[in-house]
Formats: C-alpha cells, sequence, structure tokens
C-alpha cells in the first residue's frame, strides 16, 4: 500500500457548554464528528473550514483561533490524516442552505455525552480538539500564511 495525505480541516463552536456536532454517513457507518473535511485545490485553510462548516451545518462559521494541528495515521492502513482545527463562533443559520448528503443531523452536545458517545465518534480526533479547546488551547490565525 502506498502512503497518502489528507489535509483536513475542522471547526469548533460552543455554545453554553455544548459543541456543534454531525451526524453523518460515512465508510464505518453513522459517525459523529465536528464540521470537518477536506482542504480542496486553490482554497484557504480558513476558507476551507467556513466552507466545510455552511455546507455540513447550514452555520456561518468565523474562525478566531487555530487550536491545533493533529496527524493521525489510520490503523491499518497507511492513510494519514492532516487535521487542522479551528475554534470561533458560529455565526447564525443560513436560510435555505441544504446539508450535503451524507449529514443526518446536526447536534448540540457536551463533552460529556461525546465521551458516552465514543464508540460513535469519527476518529479520536474529535474529543482530542475539544479537549485541546477546553483546556484553553489558542493560537493567533496570523500563524497561517498563503505564499502566492
Amino acid at each position: 500500500m502506498s502512503w497518502s495525505l489528507h489535509v483536513t480541516v475542522a471547526a469548533i463552536v460552543e455554545r453554553q457548554g455544548r459543541f456543534l456536532m454531525v451526524e453523518e454517513h460515512t465508510n464505518d457507518g453513522i459517525r459523529l464528528n465536528q464540521p470537518a473535511g477536506h482542504l480542496e485545490a486553490g482554497e484557504s485553510l480558513l476558507q476551507a473550514v467556513v466552507r466545510e462548516t455552511r455546507e455540513e451545518t447550514a452555520q456561518h462559521f468565523r474562525p478566531r483561533h487555530l487550536v491545533g494541528v493533529y496527524r493521525w495515521q489510520v490503523p491499518p492502513s497507511d492513510a494519514t490524516y492532516l487535521r487542522f482545527c479551528f475554534g470561533g463562533d458560529g455565526a447564525g443559520e443560513i436560510p435555505g442552505q441544504t446539508l450535503d448528503p451524507e449529514i443526518l443531523a446536526t447536534h448540540w452536545l457536551t463533552r460529556g455525552q461525546l465521551a458516552a458517545r465514543r464508540a460513535e465518534l469519527r476518529s479520536p480526533l474529535v474529543l482530542r480538539c475539544i479537549d485541546d479547546w477546553r483546556s484553553g488551547r489558542r493560537h493567533s490565525l496570523d500563524l497561517l500564511h498563503e505564499v502566492e
């Protein structure tokens, strides 16, 4: 098997101790995840996380911080994910926005509710990102540079 790298983005949106999550169809069944997805050709990381949040939740997202950059190699394959997780503000629903076809629903869940449903999480990155957010990890978006 050859090595492959997937660059992804994820959004942390917290409201009154609850986190915006998506319930989605995956190759492994129905899973819970942050609004997240792959970086597309020609877009910046910030554009990608705003787009993914819009497409998966019908919510505006305003990134405020980089929570962290995470590398996860999926056992037993050679697929490696490099996730850029952003924390920010949900800025309201987008009227008329339809959700991506694989999204079944959006939920506002506490960290405890997510831990109780650990077997349903898309990856170990879900709780790790939330835990880093809750511990105060907030890095300036100035760390990101688009080089032409």
